[in-house]
């Protein structure tokens, strides 16, 4: 890092770092995206996929040939992606996704286009459809004024007894009659199958005893509403030890968030207000806002990309004004954390150190530097990548890991997929900012130790990533606190601006294959564009202020 008044430089022998960036990035290509491609998972590899357009016109057309459907609105059928992760998490805990995806994925898929069909009553009508046959693979009706959802929201024997109600006291034979159809459809009789719910409860379900991977077997699942079939999903069951291991998880990996996270996070946030004015004779209130204001208009354009998942849960209009107001305050809190800890983590560093962190375009040499720190970013990029792959081998070696699908995240559900990878841009811009630029230096004036900051700081923002859907919840700690630590020795090593262009790169990298693997061309380009967008920022940046030369590098 460069004293504060000193001529700016980094000092780096690329060599030796650009030799493990390349074994860095041959591991992850080895290790993740090869297995990627040719993984079971729809969000990772790229199937021969029909459009949204084809989904749409198969769903019309089973609803007006099965359920009577006819359009009344204008609106265009709505497409999104859908994923039983349920299912697929407990196929992928027990490794049986490849004997599944052999005898019933064809069939019975856990990852759906869902086409929303509205009505001018308020109801509309659901219907899941194969991604890659355009097979029909269940439905629901939501009918205008229901509170079925809201019953659903209830727990034991209150949520039994308002679904009762709602299903208008129907016998099961009542039941029976109404699926009868379905179930000769899906090319079974009763006879041949398991009862599994019994008189008097909600519902409706029938499980093939011969059908069945592991411990999880064929259900043929319907529901009722005012005396009518609700719905109908033929799905594969999942283990009651499964979902209760999951729900367990998830409680923990949600304390983790709120109170490991984002209660330090607060606190932080909180400091770096108060250290912004006790070094405002060392920093500037000025240089935070531009990027401050990219963030917040980030957030924003993530926000309204999500726009198809708020409507997939049947949100209405005006709901979802409701939500984009709710982030715009959330994202105006998380700009003014970035721009205070820009603007206090700048100053605590020139104060108490005499370092110059995050150097001003003024200062001569600037555009060399920028230059410099991109191409460190790039290498250090590599060697994360690389180190990312080697921590998920050990993890899955000792700790068992795995994942499931999260629809609610997929660019598949983007209203733009190909603005995604912006977010690589945000993660980088704030997270060094928070955690690095001021979260070390201000851990630092508590426990005295560059080590014992970095570790509580790294720590922080591994907890803020708990909740994706990785199990045991504790693997994605462990793996970010590592890398976290990584991203600690590139800012201490060479300044904020390399710290972000690692982060950031990195990030595109992942995000960039995830977007090229959506089987299109255009995504394909984007995916590879956001990739070199770091290069391209960073060249533009060294021609704008290369007049001013490096003095050492």
């Amino acid at each position: 890092m460069n004293k504060a008044g000193h001529p700016l430089k980094l000092h780096s022998n690329k060599k030796p770092l650009a030799i493990l960036g390349v074994i860095g990035l041959i591991l992850f290509l080895v290790f993740q995206v090869l297995p990627s491609i040719a993984s079971d998972s729809l969000e990772v590899k790229s199937p021969e996929l029909i459009s949204k357009e084809e989904a749409a016109k198969a769903a019309v057309r089973f609803a007006e040939e099965q359920l009577q459907y006819s359009k009344t609105t204008s609106e265009e059928p709505l497409v999104t992606y859908q994923s039983k992760s349920d299912v697929y998490g407990y196929l992928s805990k027990e490794n049986l996704l490849q004997e599944y995806n052999k005898k019933f994925q064809s069939k019975y898929p856990y990852d759906v286009y869902r086409v929303r069909l509205k009505q001018a009553d308020g109801s509309a009508l659901n219907i899941d459809v194969h991604m890659e046959n355009a097979g029909i693979s269940g439905f629901t009706h939501e009918y205008s004024n229901s509170v079925y959802e809201g019953a659903m929201l209830q727990t034991g024997g209150v949520r039994n007894q308002m679904l009762l109600m709602i299903e208008g006291e129907m016998s099961a034979a009542e039941k029976t009659a109404l699926a009868e159809p379905w179930i000769q459809m899906a090319g079974y009789n009763t006879s041949d199958l398991e009862q599994i719910t019994q008189e008097g409860e909600p519902g409706l379900v029938f499980q093939d005893p011969d059908t069945a991977v592991g411990e999880s077997h064929l259900q043929l699942k319907f529901s009722f509403e005012d005396r009518q079939l609700r719905s109908y999903q033929p799905v594969f069951s999942v283990p009651k030890e499964h979902t209760a291991y999951v729900e367990k998880q998830t409680l923990s990996a949600t304390l983790l968030t709120l109170l490991g996270y984002g209660l330090f996070t607060l606190v932080l946030g909180i400091l770096a207000i108060v250290y912004s004015v006790k070094t405002r004779a060392y920093t500037s209130f000025k240089r935070g806002i531009f990027l401050s204001v990219l963030l917040f208009v980030i957030q924003m354009l993530n926000t309204y990309n999500l726009r198809p998942v708020f409507q997939a849960e049947g949100m209405s209009d005006s709901g979802i004004t409701g939500i984009m107001i709710f982030y715009t305050i959330y994202s105006l809190v998380f700009s003014a954390l970035l721009y205070f800890s820009l603007v206090g983590g700048s100053g605590l560093w020139r104060k108490e150190d005499g370092l110059n962190p995050w150097p001003r375009s003024k200062e001569a040499g600037y555009g060399s530097y920028v230059l410099e720190s991109m191409k460190l970013g790039y290498i250090w990029a590599c060697i994360l990548l690389g180190a990312q792959s080697l921590i998920f081998i050990v993890l899955s070696l000792t700790l068992h890991t795995w994942s499931t699908t999260d629809a609610s995240q997929s660019p598949y559900n983007m209203l733009y997929p190909w603005l995604f990878p912006l977010m690589a841009w945000l993660a980088g811009i704030s997270e060094e900012a928070v955690y690095r630029l001021f979260g070390i230096k201000m851990v630092k004036k508590i426990v005295r130790s560059t080590f014992a900051a970095s570790l509580i700081t790294s720590t922080i923002w591994a907890l803020g990533h708990t909740l994706y859907p990785i199990y045991p919840v504790i693997s994605r700690p462990i793996e970010l606190i590592i890398i976290g630590l990584m991203f600690s020795y590139i800012f201490l090593r060479y300044g904020y601006l390399t710290s972000v262009f690692a982060h950031v790169v990195f990030n595109s990298i992942l995000m960039g294959f995830s977007l090229m693997l959506m089987d299109n061309t255009f995504n394909l380009w984007m995916g590879i564009f956001y990739i070199v967008l770091p290069a391209i920022v960073g060249y533009v940046i060294y021609k704008f202020n290369g007049s001013r030369t490096l003095h050492s590098v």
